[in-house]
């Protein structure tokens, strides 16, 4: 009797443990998932783009060539503006990238690299990419992009405004920048991936530096087969359809500048974009 006495209680202390270890077990599997960050790298049809915590893709607009949000009105019922205030970050991605602007009428906006950020009214799903090259003025935003493109009015450093065609006048023009929105040029005088420019001793550098850039990512619209790289005076200097790569001094590394184009007349250094031509043979 004694003995039957001592188990029953030994057996409901039993009970007890095992409900308690089920119970912090059933708490475990109900713990909440992690909160996705704000901005994230997100796999798509396109490789990884910048996305919101659900998975919706941000987009440049390449008349935005200034880092101003120039998408208003009507554009914004196709283009809603991206924003998220003080953003968790994803891997892969650098607070130091992002900015806050504030738009004309006041609102705020998330750039990245100094391009303003979108959405897309057609995006239905996380990894969607339909906005991509839209108009052939929008693009999936990118934390590597060796190449954007900028669709701007051409100003020289003369002050005068010229057409693609290097003629005084008033139209847009797309062209080649690199990742920041900074202006991309050519050299008339140079042949296919040969530079006729810059001295052995590198001394004319400061002028036109070379766009020393290996390529990475660039918009879809592109082929990756037509750009190359060449070496000069030691340096790497990224090509396109055998085109040598330049900046232009007076452009002071501003995005939106293009002065280079008239200087020091209109043509000699042109601006790149998909349409220029291959570059002749030495």
């Amino acid at each position: 009797m004694k003995t039957g006495w001592i188990a029953a209680p030994v057996a409901a202390l039993l009970l007890i443990a095992s409900a308690s270890i089920q119970s912090c077990k059933n708490d475990d599997d109900n713990s909440p998932a992690p909160t996705p960050p704000g901005l994230q790298l997100t796999n798509t049809s396109l490789g990884n783009v910048i996305t919101d915590e659900t998975g919706r893709t941000a987009y440049f607009f390449s008349n935005d060539f200034e880092g101003k949000s120039t998408c208003e009105g009507g554009c914004l019922t196709n283009w809603p503006v991206f924003y998220r205030e003080n953003p968790s970050l994803g891997t892969g991605l650098d607070a130091a990238d992002f900015t806050t602007l504030t738009r004309a009428d006041g609102t705020k906006q998330t750039a990245y690299k100094g391009w303003p950020l979108y959405y897309y009214k057609d995006d239905a799903k996380s990894g969607d990419v339909k906005g991509e090259n839209v108009g052939g003025i929008w693009f999936v935003a990118k934390p590597t992009y060796s190449i954007m493109v900028a669709n701007a009015q051409l100003v020289g450093h003369d002050g005068k405004n010229y057409t693609s065609d290097y003629k005084e006048g008033t139209g847009k023009t797309l062209y080649f920048t690199d990742g920041k929105g900074r202006t991309l040029y050519a050299f008339r005088n140079d042949r296919k991936n040969k530079n006729n420019f810059t001295r052995a001793d590198f001394s004319n550098n400061p002028v036109w530096p070379l766009y020393e850039e290996t390529l990475k990512e660039i918009p879809s619209t592109l082929d990756k087969a037509q750009f190359g790289s060449i070496t000069v005076a030691g340096h790497q200097q990224l090509t396109y359809k055998g085109w040598p790569l330049y900046y232009f001094q007076q452009d002071n590394g501003q995005r939106g500048l293009n002065k280079g184009i008239s200087f020091p007349s209109p043509g000699i250094w042109p601006i790149v974009n998909k349409d220029t031509p291959e570059a002749p043979a030495p």
